[in-house]
């Protein structure tokens, strides 16, 4: 079975298409079609929040510019089986010229897979490398098999960058250096609690003692079993990778058993204003990675608003506060954008990959470029890697919470607002 990039390109060389009728010649009023997936509904559903205004924004730009575009939007509904279900489609039915994908490896994962086996070229954002890449290879358990991507391009941060920017911030606070950590059986949790690629190494290197109970299933219901292995412990600190639902439960559930640790650092569930306000007043001094925000010190090659100026208009449009994920769709569609100009012909998948691969674009989220800049080897043709710093969640004078950067030695260009303090 051949795919579409070989059909197309066999019909292009002969100029004819299946019972053959000449192929007519693409017109310039055609519109370059983008496929863009992400988790618009189910447990994973805050990462698309910022969804509609991002494309909205994009469209209205590229129609002033003179750009002729066409974005296709699909929900994965946070099941990766959809995620690769709504690509195929994308792909087969609507003949998407480039594919963009966000928020999380359950969602970016199946689509740059399949974007991978059919030859179309693809861009992923908001899913830390290393589960991104090595979840995708045939064997992740063994190195000497990976192999790097032809069509399938990622860019964010890696787990050395998260692990770096949470034992940076707990440096600031007085603790016994005893650690649980809540690492969920999904593609985020495998990565960062592997013995050699995530947290558990670096921890030990750092005179850090892990308490890992084990990998549990998402929407679990009742996490009494980590918090008495962490109180058994006299764990002072907490960290993982959990979804928001999730933290939620089992934060509540360690207030009522009286689990109290004096920093809790938690990837996914702590970006979002709305999780962080679900759990009241105990939401107060939580930690978390920090990708972007409005004071971060970069504008849009698209629109050339700043950081600050495109998360005013978001909370002007929507009534709500910004959010993490918003820099990072919105440097997805720049991106795209400026690859689409460079590839020329938006029907060539391996120049439009080609042009993807030869990115040197300062965006939203600060500069971008497949150059294997700080990266090993065997991933430096897919990753493009960009910066992070740590936050804590303040309550506020009038009610909600306020992000305020921690730790910044990651990224020192990125000012910081405060220092960690124990929750307390």
């Amino acid at each position: 079975m051949i795919t579409r990039r070989e059909f197309i390109r066999n019909t292009a060389a002969t100029g004819l298409l299946a019972g053959g009728l000449p192929m007519p010649a693409i017109a310039q009023s055609a519109p370059i079609k983008l496929g863009y997936v992400s988790p618009q509904s189910g447990p994973l559903a805050a990462f698309a929040e910022a969804d509609k205004f991002i494309i909205d924004g994009f469209m209205a730009a590229t129609k002033a510019a003179g750009l002729n575009y066409e974005v296709v939007v699909k929900d994965s509904q946070s099941n990766p089986n959809r995620a690769a279900e709504v690509a195929k489609e994308l792909i087969v039915n609507d003949k998407v010229n480039l594919m963009l994908v966000a928020s999380t490896p359950e969602t970016t994962n199946p689509v740059a897979t399949t974007c991978e086996a059919e030859e179309v070229p693809c861009l992923s954002t908001v899913a830390p490398w290393q589960p991104w890449f090595i979840g995708q290879q045939g064997n992740p358990s063994d190195p000497a098999s990976w192999k790097p991507f032809n069509y399938a391009y990622h860019f964010f941060w890696g787990l050395e960058d998260v692990i770096a920017v949470f034992t940076n911030m707990w440096a600031q606070v007085e603790t016994n250096k005893k650690v649980g950590g809540l690492f969920p059986n999904d593609g985020d949790g495998n990565a960062w609690g592997d013995g050699t690629v995530g947290f558990p190494p670096v921890l030990a290197k750092g005179g850090y003692g892990l308490t890992d109970t084990g990998r549990y299933q998402n929407l679990t219901d009742d996490f009494s079993a980590q918090i008495n292995a962490f109180k058994g412990a006299s764990c002072e600190i907490i960290t993982g990778v959990m979804i928001p639902p999730d933290f939620t439960t089992f934060w509540n559930q360690a207030k009522q058993q009286g689990f109290a640790p004096k920093v809790a650092s938690i990837g996914k569930a702590l970006l979002f204003p709305q999780s962080v306000e679900a759990l009241g007043k105990s939401g107060h001094n939580l930690s978390s990675e920090v990708w972007w925000t409005p004071n971060h010190p970069f504008k849009s090659s698209l629109t050339g608003e700043s950081s600050a100026q495109v998360a005013d208009g978001f909370t002007k449009a929507t009534g709500r506060q910004w959010t993490q994920p918003i820099g990072f769709v919105h440097a997805l569609f720049e991106i795209a954008v400026d690859v689409m100009k460079r590839a020329g012909e938006a029907g060539d998948g391996d120049k439009v990959a080609a042009a993807i691969a030869a990115t040197k674009l300062d965006t939203l989220v600060g500069p971008i470029a497949w150059d294997g800049a700080k990266l090993p080897p065997f991933a430096a043709k897919n990753i493009a890697k960009t910066p992070l710093v740590g936050g804590q969640w303040r309550l506020k004078d009038g009610g909600g919470y306020d992000l305020v950067i921690t730790d910044n030695k990651t990224a020192p260009n990125i000012p910081t607002g405060g220092k960690m303090e124990a929750i307390g």
